[in-house]
């Protein structure tokens, strides 16, 4: 099979696997019509699988009410977009709304026993421990190292993790000499045969060294062992020549459209 054909057919799954869902089991969500609106404790999300069916004004409605639905509660909501959406001029009825775009990023799709051949070997990392974490106290030690690698303050992170992981997410640190050198999560979606990677982000003066690589190598066996055929990561530009290099296919892009109550 070709790249193309395996680009379409993987696609394909993930659309119909990952598309008009919530993305998260433990928080309020909705229906307004074919999106569903993801009440996160501080924000809003809007997804769906299409809007094929809708005229003009009914897109335009509809976005203007998950713009209103999230303003009343005092709120930000993103709207997630991805490249091969159609009307194709979304974005621009997106702006018109007050939505903003932020940081596009790469759709990332593997098959999860197709990584763990190809990574087989790279998930040890010399000075390097990766291991599982559950406890408060880890999670603000990642909240710490994702501060420094940011430069920014990333103490939400703590919380965030915490229903993460009372949800099903598994939490990776790798630790050199005790110190949380990176993190990586693996969320499971469940009803469906994929993995999301998150996190991977690594200080700067242990870049390089085949930490990331481990992580993903760890996150996909944990993945085959479980059951789950698929990998996805939305990607950076950071990180997705990495993971192309290791077996990962671009089958579209994403970008959050962002609307702010004044």
């Amino acid at each position: 099979m070709t790249d193309a054909s395996k680009r379409e057919q993987l696609l394909a799954v993930y659309d119909d696997q990952l598309r008009g869902t919530s993305g998260s089991a433990d928080v309020p969500t909705s229906m307004d019509g074919p999106v569903i609106r993801v009440e996160y404790p501080n924000r809003g999300f809007v997804s769906y699988r299409t809007v094929d069916g809708l005229d003009s004004a009914g897109i335009d409605a509809l976005i203007a009410r998950q713009r209103d639905y999230f303003a009343a509660k005092g709120q930000s909501v993103e709207w997630k977009l991805r490249g091969h959406d159609q009307p194709a001029d979304l974005p621009d009825r997106l702006r018109a709304a007050g939505f903003e775009p932020e940081e596009q990023e790469t759709v990332l799709v593997a098959e999860s026993a197709d990584i763990v051949e190809r990574l087989r070997g790279r998930d040890v990392v010399d000075g390097i421990t990766i291991h599982l974490v559950s406890d408060r106290a880890d999670f603000e030690r990642i909240a710490v190292m994702e501060s420094t690698v940011w430069n920014d303050d990333w103490s939400w992170l703590t919380d965030d993790l915490v229903r993460r992981h009372a949800a099903g997410t598994d939490v990776y640190v790798a630790e050199a000499d005790g110190q949380v050198v990176s993190a990586a999560w693996a969320v499971y979606k469940k009803g469906t045969e994929f993995t999301g990677l998150w996190g991977g982000s690594t200080l700067a003066e242990w870049r390089g060294k085949g930490i990331y690589k481990a992580l993903v190598a760890v996150r996909a066996a944990r993945a085959v062992e479980l059951g789950y055929k698929y990998l996805h990561v939305d990607a950076s530009d950071d990180s997705s020549p990495i993971l192309q290099r290791l077996g990962f296919l671009a089958v579209t892009t994403t970008t959050p459209y962002v609307h702010k109550p004044a």
